[in-house]
């Protein structure tokens, strides 16, 4: 019963739930939960050979206290999540819908870096009638997020 408390928090809360649970730690680390990396340029970062260059942003710049979430697409490799003029204990979120019904299959999270105020994510999959959109979360809430594309 335990197992399914927690996938159904999970499933219902996506990555901001996951944050929450996750100890946030000194140093920027890359977080990821669901059936992440299950699909190609998943668990690279937008810098990758084959995909440096090739993503625009969709949708407009999300706004919360003066910090702005950010979404990236590429037709070639998929999608990634940026913050900046971020404050501490902060993250870049970005949810994967395998189905393309806008429900998280899989995440992937970065927080802010000690000393600077922006971070993004690994790439998510979006391809092929998937999904994502991009999350900002601050001590374990999402706190805005953009449509799903």
């Amino acid at each position: 019963m335990r197992r399914r408390t927690l996938q159904t928090l999970l499933t219902t809360s996506g990555a901001a739930a996951m944050l929450a649970l996750t100890p946030l730690t000194a140093q920027a680390a890359p977080h990821s939960g669901g059936n992440y990396g299950a699909y190609g340029f998943e668990g690279q970062y937008p810098t990758v050979s084959g995909c440096s260059g090739s993503f625009r942003q969709v949708g407009p710049t999300k706004t919360f206290e003066g910090m702005r979430l950010k979404y990236f697409y590429s037709d070639r490799c998929g999608s990634f999540a940026r913050i900046e003029n971020s404050r501490a204990n902060c993250a870049a979120v970005l949810e994967r819908s395998n189905s393309g019904a806008g429900r998280a299959d899989g995440w992937v999270s970065e927080t802010v870096d000690p000393g600077i105020d922006y971070a993004y994510t690994k790439i998510g999959n979006n391809l092929h009638g998937r999904v994502s959109r991009a999350l900002l979360a601050c001590d374990g809430h999402a706190l805005t997020h953009t449509n799903w594309y």
